[in-house]
């Protein structure tokens, strides 16, 4: 009896300690990692770095690393205590599909939420004739092969959410990557490549000088980003979504209450008009989901990607 009150005695004190570790968490700066500055993931910590002083009462340090990988295996490795933050999204996982990584992506990280999405936009140049997606896979279907696509890098958004296009499909279109959004965007105004999926950014004033043809949006519903643009869905590719994802991890085994506390804050910088303005600038549209949603969909998405990936066999040296 007595060993058992003790043992009793013992696991409530840990318990005690946890909470109050919670509570109190945190206690010193938190350091969200990002690869180069001037990327993507770079951008939207800085959104929470630079954000309004808030209930968490200690500073965010924006820590750039060099590549995507770096900052994620220092994450992954990091204790469990919720002061190291991943700048990441649906890459994470779609980069272990095609290449070995130092970490599991669905097991070495915690959901803190899926922060915004960016939806792509199906543009041709206007030398293929074709106003609609369904012009365009009927066109595809009847000269397999014939036509070519842009991708700013193999394994890129562009190229992955491409692939997905030509699953669904069931079309083949030849793909062209490049090292980088400029080179392919120079190419397609010329007409060397044919097809691209882009960001809106990159197309849209194309598109109204009539360099370039905007054919529908990726994400499941119309965008506020490109209004009158028509889904992929909607216009002859019934259930196709394909968007980047972006949000923050942090350290699998992290306790529930420290993710919330974080998921509080981040969701507060988001839900703030200068936030809004700044990812509406970049071509981005807010989400801010709870740490379940984003979970469940990170996770669907790499079910459903490492399928397009292995019928491709798209591999990364």
């Amino acid at each position: 009896m007595r060993n058992r009150l003790r043992a009793l005695f013992i696991l409530s004190a840990l318990c005690s300690t946890g909470v109050t570790h919670a509570q109190d968490f945190p206690v010193k700066p938190i350091r969200i990692y990002a690869n180069q500055p001037g990327g993507i993931f770079d951008f939207m910590a800085r959104i929470f770095a630079q954000g309004p002083g808030g209930p968490l009462g200690q500073p965010l340090i924006v820590d750039n690393r060099p590549g995507n990988i770096i900052p994620a295996e220092i994450v992954a490795k990091a204790p469990p205590d919720g002061y190291s933050v991943l700048s990441h999204g649906g890459a994470l996982a779609m980069g272990a599909l095609m290449q070995k990584m130092p970490y599991d992506p669905l097991k070495d990280f915690a959901a803190i939420s899926w922060t915004a999405s960016a939806p792509l936009v199906v543009t041709v140049h206007p030398s293929v004739p074709v106003k609609s997606v369904k012009e365009l896979i009927a066109l595809a279907k009847a000269r397999p092969g014939a036509l070519n696509y842009a991708s700013t890098a193999t394994g890129s958004t562009p190229h992955l959410a491409t692939e997905l296009f030509k699953h669904m499909a069931g079309v083949k279109i030849t793909h062209i990557p490049y090292k980088g959004a400029g080179a392919a965007m120079i190419d397609m105004i010329s007409g060397q490549v044919q097809l691209i999926f882009a960001v809106p950014n990159a197309v849209v004033e194309h598109a109204k000088s009539g360099r370039l043809r905007t054919l529908a949006v990726t994400s499941a519903e119309p965008s506020p980003l490109l209004p009158g643009l028509p889904t992929v869905a909607a216009s002859g590719l019934p259930g196709y979504e394909s968007v980047g994802i972006y949000g923050m991890f942090t350290t699998a085994r992290t306790s529930d209450a420290i993710i919330r506390r974080l998921h509080r804050e981040f969701v507060r910088v988001l839900a703030t008009d200068e936030a809004a303005k700044r990812l509406r600038g970049n071509a981005l549209e807010v989400v801010a989901s709870t740490p379940e949603q984003f979970e469940a969909k990170f996770r669907a998405e790499s079910a459903r990607m490492a399928q397009v990936i292995q019928a491709a066999g798209i591999r990364m040296e």
